[in-house]
């Protein structure tokens, strides 16, 4: 009996932690901060036959949106290549950039990060390297939240402006991605004191 109450206790723990998490993480999909800044930072997204998949489009689309609009001076395109590929998430990014009327002057890339964390790591040393001081971070609403909690660690004035576009529209492919995020925003934050 003591046993099934400590189990019951772990899982309404578990359970409850997981809804703080998910509501937390859908409270900051909505923040959209309309600061002009140096660079968007569009975080990196599958590619498919060398061409942004739907999901990176639109996160590009919105960067483009932002340096039309005069928000940013700069677009950092970040994802590196997989082994089915030729091209990089941020060569792919840039390709598309180009043909939608953004300078390529005003764009850089880099091709070596595979997940969150590095994309963002490697966008700070492309903004150091080039003086670039604030930034715009792009991705998918529900992304915003791990996104940003990590820019922040890294030091990063940043600012989210998630996609209005987003290729995750009904409640069937928002909960799996939703999901996702709360698993490694949760591993995140659990390892983050460990961290060097």
């Amino acid at each position: 009996m003591k046993k099934r109450k400590w189990i019951l206790i772990f899982l309404f723990v578990l359970i409850g932690t997981f809804l703080y998490t998910a509501g937390s993480i859908i409270s900051v999909s909505f923040q959209n901060e309309q600061v002009k800044t140096d660079a968007a930072v569009v975080l990196g997204a599958a590619v498919i036959n060398d061409k942004p998949s739907p999901v990176l489009k639109e996160r590009i689309n919105h960067a483009v949106l932002l340096y039309r609009k005069g928000m940013v001076e700069k677009i950092i395109f970040t994802g590196g290549k997989s082994e089915e590929d030729t091209l990089a998430e941020s060569e792919a990014g840039k390709q598309y950039a180009l043909s939608k009327g953004v300078h390529q002057e005003d764009m850089f890339i880099e091709t070596h990060s595979a997940i969150t964390e590095e994309n963002l790591q490697q966008a700070k040393e492309i903004g150091e390297k080039q003086q670039l001081r604030t930034y715009t971070i792009v991705s998918d609403p529900l992304h915003m939240k791990r996104a940003m909690v990590m820019a922040h660690d890294f030091g990063m004035a940043a600012y989210p402006s998630p996609t209005g576009t987003s290729a995750y529209q009904s409640w069937k492919t928002k909960l799996p991605f939703l999901a996702r995020e709360v698993f490694f925003y949760t591993g995140y934050m659990l390892t983050k004191p460990f961290r060097g």
